[in-house]
């Protein structure tokens, strides 16, 4: 999602011209299941004894036999070295992006740097990776040289990425806690994460209607929509999203932004 965002604000249109449909599939690749399946593997791996303490992940490939650790190891690096590697064929900007987001992968999951046990850190990385370089990969693809990207949209999907992101730590408190995890949650407590999270949302939802009002990148024709669709997000974060939740929450919370962001993909490119 993150991607597409970032070739519509490039491109200014829903459904890319049919000549760049080989170039951006590609990265699409990448940026699906390529890097993902790089840094999710990684962090699997060295989550390995927290999980062992945490009922949401029995059902693991590394709990249940399916994959060994070594494998999932090896698998990480293969995977990260063939989505930068095939990243070269969008573009050598993409491709450095793509470095970039491996080596953030690992130094989010592997000691000793392991940012995950780093509070603060744990949630910059998630964050940048999501509301940042996401739309920037997806405007990399189309423009390599990145001129005219609207660093405010960036900024926009990293205060939305950090408010949905925290109370995600919160499902996994204490099995964290126990195996000695100094996660964002652990070093402050529940509820004060809670309140983090939902002052993040907040900034996320203000930030929104300022630019709707200054027709600064999301059009003006938005306001309306913004203005009533912010108490209903802010609404659905307090009643969905609290301390002890499970990522249920987070998902109904997540799809209901999909409103504003699909009003958004049609108003800024005319279809409106």
């Amino acid at each position: 999602m993150p991607y597409y965002v970032g070739i519509l604000l490039a491109t200014h249109r829903l459904v890319p011209a049919v000549a760049d449909w080989p170039r951006l599939l590609v990265g699409a690749v990448v940026m699906g299941p390529l890097l993902w399946l790089s840094v999710l593997a990684i962090n699997d791996a060295h989550d390995l004894p927290g999980d062992l303490i945490n009922p949401r992940k029995s059902k693991s490939p590394l709990l249940d036999g399916r994959v060994s650790l070594a494998d999932a190891k090896l698998l990480a690096v293969v995977a990260g070295v063939a989505s930068v590697g095939v990243a070269l064929f969008v573009g050598t900007t993409f491709a450095l992006g793509v470095l970039l987001a491996v080596v953030l992968g690992f130094a989010y999951s592997v000691p000793p740097v392991r940012l995950k046990t780093r509070a603060g850190f744990d949630v910059a990385s998630n964050s940048l990776a999501l509301g940042t370089f996401g739309p920037l990969a997806g405007w990399a693809a189309v423009d390599p040289s990145l001129s005219g990207f609207p660093w405010v949209m960036a900024l926009q999907g990293t205060l939305a990425a950090i408010g949905l992101y925290l109370p995600t730590t919160l499902a996994d408190l204490e099995a964290d806690r126990a195996a000695g995890y100094r996660t964002v949650a652990v070093r402050l407590g529940a509820r004060a994460t809670y309140r983090l999270g939902f002052a993040f949302w907040i900034a996320a939802a203000g930030l929104s209607v300022v630019l709707a009002a200054l027709d600064l990148v999301i059009p003006r024709g938005m306001l309306v929509l913004e203005i009533v669709m912010v108490p209903v997000l802010l609404a659905a974060y307090r009643h969905f999203i609290r301390p002890g939740m499970t990522f249920r929450g987070v998902v109904i919370v997540a799809s209901l932004f999909l409103l504003p962001c699909g009003t958004f993909a049609l108003t800024y490119t005319g279809v409106l």
